[in-house]
């Protein structure tokens, strides 16, 4: 076949010459798919509290497809619910909608107010129920399938199974509660004020119990104290009277997570305002009328009551109960996690705040691995230098070891760690892995549960959004600790939790304070420290400005005491 030149027409040439021969490209481009992204991955969330909104506060929504499932649709500021029974602030003022919370974050965040009732981990699903809506079959039930599920629920209140608890006691966990008891409060002094009661009758209304000496019971004890005697005595003067308020703990004092001046003060002062502590005490049966205590020197005692708050620690909730039996943890109390939150032989689940605790992992269980490890020239003995070639590595994975060699209680290889840096002839002795087990063997004494405390929850919730922000990253450049029982490094640092203190609310605008460093503070001072503590930590511009008022408003005008 011969080639031939080919004129082309002034028609032609015009119409390439004029772009279109591009616009022709750009219309064939049109009909290539485009390559799809891979989808992202599902992180489900159960709950609002504090755990459960930091992490969202704090994750990267646009990596992940983000769903929240809580009963609730709002974040309540919960250290401040005492307030919320006595009047001095108000419910609304420290919740903020969760769904305002998720919008500033952008991206396309699900919430469902629904309450889930089953983890499936085999299948990766979990089973909801929603309480404002059902289905067609109409219960209500639905399933969500997850890739990473982040259990934030908290917990509940613990009544040991004591008769009667549930029945007749109020708690203080949730805003309902707090509101609950405020119209307690009030119905109490109204139905005293009655004029066919007798005195007896009036006392036994006026008789409010408070069962549990740890913060929470301790600051309602202070707060109801001072909206009876600022406020209630002006407007019930009659049967002001004949107001008592008990304070009972099992213990041997109250406060005891604080430190004993702290104690001794918070009892001293509750001895002055007039409020009776029955330390030694358990509480053994609630009925409608009367409260039956035990203790050892004077046996039962029954007392008569108008009002009672239990408020005596954290117990499991129920579908956390039935999740733990499937994953071989039905012994524990609570969630066993790994120091990276992840729940122990449960693959991409992770638990933070109150429904959880960290499981810190033993150096005797790990001993002759970690011996491996520092043994680098595979002699069967490490000198002193080899261990600290590791011991960053060791001090980042069991904190308690160092936690151990600042207390200054280890003997022979503590000593030698602690001093052997310059020291050639130290560094120069060897230990064998029996020397070696004997010099770690009390290391692991110094392992601590940590607090169920909000402080712990949120600082949880912000660690673990640090590290799914961060999981394609760590993949490639792990940054944790090196394994010990494999190769490599883990992809994050363990959580460490960062002791910023606590308060103890006493009472007649005075606060106690143990903060960092043993730094023991109480007194007015102590309270507007407080004030402006609780005041920054709102979660929201809104909900400040409305905490600050409520307390402005209590200055001016007192406590409402109104029943709504």
């Amino acid at each position: 076949m011969s080639l031939r030149s080919v004129t082309v027409p002034d028609s032609l040439a015009s119409f390439l010459s004029s772009g279109g021969l591009v616009a022709y490209a750009d219309s064939r481009s049109d009909d290539v798919e485009k390559p799809q992204l891979p989808p992202r991955k599902k992180v489900v969330v159960l709950g609002t509290g504090w755990g459960g909104t930091t992490f969202l506060r704090n994750l990267d929504s646009s990596q992940y497809d983000v769903q929240v499932i809580s009963p609730r649709n709002y974040f309540a500021f919960t250290p401040l619910l005492p307030s919320v029974t006595s009047g001095t602030v108000e419910p609304r003022s420290i919740v903020e909608p969760i769904r305002r919370i998720l919008s500033k974050k952008g991206g396309d965040i699900k919430f469902w107010e629904a309450e889930c009732f089953k983890i499936d981990p085999a299948t990766k699903k979990i089973h909801c129920r929603s309480n404002v809506g059902t289905n067609l079959d109409g219960n209500g039930e639905f399933l969500v399938d997850y890739d990473y599920l982040v259990i934030a629920v908290g917990a509940r209140t613990n009544t040991f199974n004591t008769p009667g608890v549930v029945e007749n006691c109020h708690f203080l966990k949730e805003v309902e509660d707090a509101q609950k008891i405020r119209r307690s409060v009030m119905d109490c002094f109204e139905r005293a004020s009655l004029p066919y009661l007798n005195e007896e009758e009036r006392k036994k209304n006026l008789h409010f119990v408070v069962v549990g000496g740890g913060p929470t019971g301790v600051e309602f004890a202070a707060s109801l104290h001072d909206f009876v005697t600022e406020d209630l005595s002006k407007l019930y003067p009659s049967v002001q009277h004949l107001v008592k308020i008990s304070l009972i703990e099992a213990a041997d004092h109250i406060l005891t997570m604080f430190d004993k001046r702290i104690t001794n003060f918070a009892e001293d002062k509750f001895g002055r305002d007039g409020i009776d502590v029955k330390t030694g005490y358990k509480v053994v049966k609630v009925s409608k009328d009367a409260i039956t205590m035990q203790n050892p020197a004077v046996g039962d005692i029954s007392v008569p009551y108008g009002m009672a708050v239990w408020s005596t620690g954290i117990g499991t909730r129920p579908f956390i109960v039935e999740f733990m039996k499937q994953i071989g943890q039905a012994n524990r109390r609570v969630l066993a996690t790994d120091e990276w939150l992840r729940v122990r032989e449960c693959d991409g689940v992770y638990a933070v705040g109150d429904c959880a605790t960290i499981n810190q992992r033993k150096v005797m269980e790990d001993i002759s691995e970690i011996f491996r490890v520092a043994d680098k020239d595979k002699s069967g003995t490490l000198t002193v230098k080899e261990v600290q070639d590791i011991l960053e590595d060791i001090y980042e994975r069991y904190p308690q070891v160092q936690l151990y060699l600042k207390s200054k209680q280890m003997n022979g290889i503590a000593d030698l760690l602690m001093t052997a840096k310059g020291d050639a002839e130290k560094e120069s002795m060897e230990l064998n892995i029996e020397e070696f087990k004997k010099a770690l063997s009390l290391v692991d004494s110094q392992v601590k549960f940590l607090p169920a405390t909000a402080q712990v929850a949120s600082q949880q919730g912000q660690y673990l959004a640090t590290c799914f922000n961060k999981m394609k990253d760590a993949e490639e450049h792990p940054e944790g600790p090196i394994r010990i029982r494999a190769e490599g490094r883990h992809r994050f640092r363990p959580f460490r939790y960062r002791h910023l203190g606590q308060f103890a609310p006493l009472g007649g605008e005075q606060t106690a304070a143990q903060l960092p460093g043993d730094w023991i503070s109480i007194g007015h001072s102590t309270q507007w420290l407080w004030y402006s503590v609780y005041a920054t930590k709102q979660i929201s511009w809104r909900t400040r400005a409305l905490v600050v008022s409520d307390w402005m408003r209590r200055f001016i005008f007192g406590r409402d005491s109104s029943c709504i």
